[in-house]
């Protein structure tokens, strides 16, 4: 089995894994959780800065809870996702009016993308786009990273946010020990690492208790950055996020205050020149 092979086949469980859980995920995630409404949205508004009347493009929407509070600021978007169950949710919850174009659409699918959403001139169409905790779930990031140049418009924002590289993968231990600081006995709380700098992919949970686990594709952080420079993009804005330390947790080691030293997410934002 060659390697665009493998890549297929991991692009293709991972689409009946989002399939699978797209109910319980739309469910549990609503229109936000702390991590959307903390940690990445703020970030989101302060490197997106969506306009009224522009025209975004919403990279693997989900349920579309970002696709709506983008149009909601009076942006025209472009919405799509590969999971077909995931776009009839998004669908259903969003308002009539509101001014959001839906797409099933692979993001690993370079022509598939082109022929939807390209234009006919020599330059794209969006002012920007966003892809809101997703990168890490698409099999091959490239085709998206070669094609977003033709789909933006000349000064174009992509703007990505995902899970941190350096301390929020699939080999991410969460740890609690006690330690006497000067005399007096604390709880430290710290996460430790395994590995991060090869590329690889295991299964994990984006949420505790899913009917299904997906893959998680886990690159580094220059992975990430080389690629938007290979394609003409360069970074100016950079975001890394940590719940604020009064932040209470839903399970004794699960992601919050007690981890505020620690950013389980970043945010990014790359540019094309004008």
């Amino acid at each position: 089995m060659t390697m665009k092979d493998d890549i297929q086949q991991a692009n293709e469980e991972t689409r009946a894994a989002w399939d699978a859980n797209a109910a319980f995920w739309n469910e549990k995630m609503g229109e936000g959780n702390d991590f959307v409404n903390i940690l990445q949205w703020p970030a989101i508004l302060r490197l997106l800065e969506p306009q009224p009347g522009q025209r975004i493009l919403d990279i693997a929407t989900g349920n579309g809870l970002t696709a709506r509070r983008l149009a909601a600021l009076g942006a025209a978007v472009i919405a799509f996702d590969f999971s077909e169950e995931l776009i009839k949710l998004a669908q259903a919850r969003t308002s009539v009016g509101l001014p959001i174009t839906y797409y099933i659409l692979d993001a690993t699918d370079e022509s598939a993308l082109l022929a939807a959403l390209g234009s006919s001139g020599s330059s794209g169409t969006f002012d920007s786009a966003l892809c809101n905790m997703a990168l890490f779930d698409m099999a091959d990031i490239q085709p998206l990273f070669h094609v977003l140049p033709r789909l933006l418009k000349p000064g174009g924002k992509f703007v990505f946010s995902i899970t941190h590289p350096a301390f929020n993968n699939t080999s991410t231990v969460h740890m609690a020990e006690e330690m006497d600081m000067q005399g007096e006995i604390k709880s430290v709380y710290s996460v430790k690492i395994s590995r991060y700098m090869t590329p690889h992919h295991a299964y994990g949970s984006a949420m505790r208790n899913q009917p299904r686990p997906q893959f998680y594709f886990e690159r580094p952080l220059h992975y990430y950055l080389n690629l938007g420079f290979q394609n003409g993009f360069i970074l100016d804005g950079f975001e890394e996020r940590a719940f604020p330390p009064d932040l209470p947790q839903d399970h004794p080691l699960s992601w919050g205050g007690k981890f505020s030293e620690i950013p389980p997410v970043l945010v990014a934002r790359m540019r094309l020149p004008s």
